[in-house]
């Protein structure tokens, strides 16, 4: 039954693909926004790439991320959502969605995606540095310290200062 729904899933996304050049348009547009300073049109782009094709998971994350920085954070909750949804295996969603937990003081929250971030891109210091802050929350230093080594071998330059404030030995 998964195997069919995933089949179904990249046709509908092929289909879409080929049948929605609209909505790369929009895309491209809501980039070009984006990147301007211009959110709001940005979203509203982003807003009718989904329209043009329902399944742009980029498109949500994307949405996504703007929402948050205008302060929706309810709505950039339900596009991560829908993101994950669409794509369970974009790791960068769950990233997203743990920094939006981190921030409503959701550790556990935050743990667990941070681990499925981790799971699906193991390369991932971002998630590593936001898991090792949770557990330092959780008062778990015996696992936040090698988190925040491991962002800090993977490149994380904020790690390098966490990892000074709460690992002293």
């Amino acid at each position: 039954m998964k195997k069919i729904f995933l089949v179904a899933l990249l046709l509908i996304s092929i289909i879409g693909w080929s049948q929605s050049p609209e909505a790369y348009d929009f895309f491209d547009k809501a980039i070009k926004k984006a990147e301007a300073g211009n959110l709001k049109g940005a979203i509203t782009d982003y807003t009718n790439a989904i329209k043009n094709f329902p399944l742009f998971a980029e498109a949500y994350l994307n949405r996504a991320i703007l929402k948050q920085k205008i302060g929706d954070t309810k709505g950039a909750l339900a596009d991560i959502n829908t993101t994950i949804q669409i794509n369970p295996k974009k790791g960068d969603a769950f990233t997203s969605r743990a920094d939006i937990n981190y921030k409503a003081l959701d550790y556990k929250a935050t743990i667990q995606d941070c681990t499925q971030a981790i799971l699906l891109n193991p390369k991932d210091y971002i998630a590593y540095n936001l898991r090792g802050l949770c557990y330092i929350h959780l008062e778990d230093k015996k696992k936040a310290c090698p988190d925040f080594t491991k962002a800090i071998e993977l490149g994380s330059q904020s790690a390098i200062k966490n990892k000074k404030t709460f690992c002293k030995t």
